[in-house]
């Protein structure tokens, strides 16, 4: 089944100092034993399976929350699907470090357009404050069935990449709704549980909002399960990436990682966003959910350099790094507690951290992080030198 899509924060000696010790004693290059490429690479593929495999399985959960919502729409079933959509980004917030290298959520044939597009255009979905009637939702003329066909095909239609129509966002939207609060007063979208309501609900088309967002609930398993399957032991990319040339399999890894944490994540999600200071620009704006959104997707880059997830701990880049040169895996360490500590440091939500901008005192720390996560790609590019990878060449 195939889917087209159109798709310097210093190093502190100190901390370096401090953290050498520690670090000496928790990967001893696997109790003495050199670390292979193959192994490495192996530890990728299992993580990918294990990640989406768990990110399928909440969004079924995801899926069967919403399906009982909108049987029986009330302030507690309403309450539980967004707390299973919240849950669900838990998950897949990690895999964004498998994009990028020409794997199959992103490759030619990959579904990522259908899974994570964002932002989204909200009113080409739903109506919006001053447009009662706008949307598919509320176009019956131009839109009589709300169907998974029907709402695939108008996803990124005619090269627009607001026209999102599917997808966690989409299924954000429908639930929170837009986020038309102060970003002090610090709350997400407030739509009702009413606009689901068939008799005396607080908006128009009630049944065909039900619709769609069973339908886009229904989609993104069905995505999400494809990539887990091209994953999984004997699944075709999986049988695909561990048969490539060991060094070639292992720069698809580090240009992952790499893209991720030096342009997409630090870049797009957080420095547009405050410069611009502008909720609009954030991943989860609806939902208030950003801030979740950014340390999981640096997270999922630490996953894969250290070769860590859920009960896997196998040989991976960071083993290799450090067989090679234990001054850059030392150095990588101490970057990756400055990042991540840089990231927790950030004010929750994510709009109201960047509502002041860089010079605020809550947009300052939005920077630090910034050039923090900036810093760790450059580390990790320097460990792909040392092991004899030019991961842009």
């Amino acid at each position: 089944m195939y889917y087209k899509m159109k798709i310097s924060i210093f190093k502190s000696g100190l901390i370096v100092g401090a953290l050498a010790f520690f670090i000496s004693c928790d990967k001893d290059d696997t109790n003495g034993q050199t670390v292979s490429k193959k192994e490495v690479i192996t530890t990728y593929a299992d993580i990918a399976y294990a990640n989406y495999q768990k990110a399928y399985e909440d969004a079924v959960v995801l899926e069967t929350a919403i399906n009982t919502f909108t049987a029986n729409p009330s302030e507690t079933t309403f309450t539980a699907a967004k707390n299973s959509w919240k849950q669900s980004r838990e998950s897949y917030g990690t895999t964004e470090a498998f994009r990028f290298a020409d794997g199959p959520i992103d490759n030619a044939d990959g579904p990522e357009g259908f899974i994570n597009s964002w932002p989204l255009d909200e009113n080409y979905i739903d109506y919006v404050q001053g447009n009662p009637t706008a949307g598919i939702i509320n176009s019956l003329v131009s839109f009589p069935i709300i169907s998974k066909d029907v709402l695939e095909g108008e996803n990124g239609k005619n090269d627009n990449e607001k026209y999102v129509t599917v997808g966690y966002h989409a299924i954000e939207f429908l639930l929170w709704g837009q986020d038309l609060t102060a970003p002090s007063a610090k709350l997400p979208g407030q739509r009702p549980y009413t606009d689901y309501v068939l008799v005396g609900g607080t908006a128009l088309n009630q049944s065909r909002r039900a619709t769609y967002l069973k339908v886009c609930a229904d989609l993104l398993t069905d995505h999400l399960l494809y990539v887990a399957n091209q994953w999984k032991t004997g699944g075709a990319y999986r049988t695909t990436f561990l048969a490539m040339n060991e060094d070639d399999a292992i720069k698809n890894m580090y240009r992952g990682v790499t893209t991720l944490i030096s342009a997409e994540l630090p870049s797009e999600r957080m420095e547009v966003a405050l410069g611009n200071e502008d909720q609009e620009d954030e991943h989860s704006c609806f939902s208030d959910n950003t801030h979740r959104d950014i340390a999981l997707n640096l997270q999922g880059a630490i996953n894969i350099y250290q070769g860590t997830y859920g009960t896997i701990d196998g040989p991976s880049l960071e083993d290799l790094v450090q067989q090679a040169n234990t001054t850059t895996y030392t150095e990588t360490q101490a970057q990756i507690a400055l990042a991540t500590s840089s990231v927790a440091a950030m004010a929750i939500p994510f709009d109201y951290a960047i509502s002041g901008g860089a010079s605020s005192v809550e947009g300052a720390k939005v920077k630090v992080a910034v050039v923090a996560i900036k810093n760790l790609a450059k580390n990790i590019l320097d460990g792909a030198t040392k092991i004899g990878i030019l991961v842009n060449s």
